[in-house]
């Protein structure tokens, strides 16, 4: 018998109308249900190539750090250490003033990092060919707020973190970015804007990469960013990314 809720089931990729068999799941919703969660486990303890994802930032420069979480076990259960650099790391990086540093990091998804990163933050530089950017940092064992030492080290005005999201059981490969003006260690949440849903069924790299320009411009405008900056870029009519020149080495 069909259920109320089929035609629903193409707009969304949410588990409804299952159905069932006896008291428990059909087999093949369950099968779904089981692979939707070993994906997310994979995601949250694999590891980013860190190679691979330098050569595919190429020509852009690109500077290697690491958290103080030094192996993965250490990252998910201290969460406070994966938002400070490692002793003697904040010393790699070169002194501004830049309009903006960009910083990926691997997060609780290796393989949104390894899928979405790259192309996301090329379409970053492009769009945003205006402003100084340092080099790449490229972060391994971070949480988000490990932006703010790195931001300030830099000497950046605004810094921008790609970071793999908390995986959930419909997508495991989320990228999200989080935008904070005037980076310092121990901003707060509410001080970032976020760009979340970066993945094959989300945001493209191209769009999100848009909505980050645009609120990057007005958070150096506005000399702020989170509750007080509304993100309202009007979708479609952003300028297209333009050709900018590769990063220098430093």
């Amino acid at each position: 018998m069909a259920s109320p809720f089929d035609a629903l089931k193409h707009l969304t990729r949410a588990r409804i109308a299952l159905g069932r068999a006896g008291d428990g799941l059909p087999t093949q919703a369950l099968l779904d249900f089981t692979l939707a969660h070993a994906l997310a486990r994979d995601a949250i303890y694999g590891e980013v190539d860190w190679n691979e994802l330098q050569k595919a930032l190429s020509p852009l420069s690109t500077i290697a750090l690491t958290s103080a979480a030094t192996d993965k076990q250490t990252y998910l259960r201290r969460p406070d250490l994966g938002r400070t650099l490692a002793d003697g790391e904040a010393a790699k990086l070169p002194k501004g003033p830049f309009d903006i540093a960009l910083v990926i990091g691997d997060g609780l998804s290796a393989d949104a990092c390894m899928a979405y990163a790259a192309e996301t933050a090329h379409a970053v530089v492009n769009t945003l060919p205006d402003f100084t950017f340092a080099p790449i940092v490229l972060a391994k064992g971070a949480r988000v707020a490990l932006s703010d030492p790195i931001g300030a080290a830099l000497s950046a005005n605004l810094v921008i973190m790609l970071i793999g999201e908390r995986p959930g059981l419909t997508t495991a490969d989320s990228l999200g970015a989080y935008l904070t003006f005037a980076p310092r260690s121990g901003r707060k949440d509410s001080e970032r804007n976020c760009i979340s849903n970066i993945h094959a069924h989300g945001l493209t790299p191209s769009l999100a990469a848009q909505k980050i320009a645009w609120l990057a411009r007005e958070a150096l405008r506005l000399k702020l960013t989170g509750v007080d900056l509304k993100e309202a870029a009007p979708d479609g009519l952003l300028a297209a990314p333009t050709p900018t020149k590769a990063l220098p080495n430093t």
